[in-house]
């Protein structure tokens, strides 16, 4: 019987992968076989520690993810990855797959997944279709969209410097710019030299 290989990826760095690691560690696979990635995406063709899970894998070896996510987002490469382990004379074992645990050993397992990788990729396309919908009923009504701050130049910031010489409090030049007094103060200290009052 062929080894065990366990992987684990997290999306961000501030996320942590001790329950798939405790999850793959009670599924048997010995912490040396274990290959985690922190801070990479899903959608990304390469994964640094994925990569070294896949090379390790030997005939008769199984990969073990806890979840489909954990592999890829769509249904294509999903499959053609199990079909590629397969003609190696390897195996994917997903530990959370419709409630159970699913190994593309058995012709089973092998039915279960491909309908499995087809209904995640529905999932994440409705995700998708329910965001955009979102982001546009938003934007039709005005609302504020979130993401990334406007930034300022340095004359808005030498326009609230001399409101603040002029005696108004820091606290409302900076709320009325949309940002903390901390900020505010952080780049009236970053303007040039020549340029700040």
């Amino acid at each position: 019987m062929g080894k065990l290989i366990g992987y684990a990826r997290v999306s961000t760095r501030q996320q942590d992968a001790d329950r798939q690691v405790s999850d793959l560690l009670a599924a048997g696979v010995r912490r040396d076989d274990l290959y985690v990635d922190h801070g990479v995406s899903g959608t990304r063709a390469s994964r640094p520690q994925f990569d070294k899970a896949v090379e390790s894998l030997e005939d008769g070896d199984t990969l073990v993810i806890t979840t489909l996510d954990r592999l890829g987002r769509s249904t294509q490469n999903m499959l053609t990855f199990a079909e590629a382990l397969r003609s190696r004379g390897a195996g994917l074992r997903v530990l959370n797959l419709g409630g159970g645990d699913v190994d593309t050993h058995t012709p089973m397992g092998s039915m279960v997944f491909t309908v499995m990788a087809a209904l995640a990729q529905m999932e994440l396309e409705i995700k998708r279709e329910r965001v955009t919908d979102s982001v546009a009923k938003r934007r039709a009504a005005g609302k504020d969209l979130g993401g990334r701050r406007p930034t300022f130049t340095d004359s808005q910031i030498r326009a609230a410097v001399r409101l603040i010489d002029a005696g108004e409090p820091a606290t409302q030049v900076a709320r009325d710019l949309g940002m903390s007094r901390a900020t505010l103060y952080r780049r009236i200290r970053e303007l040039p030299q020549a340029t700040a009052i």
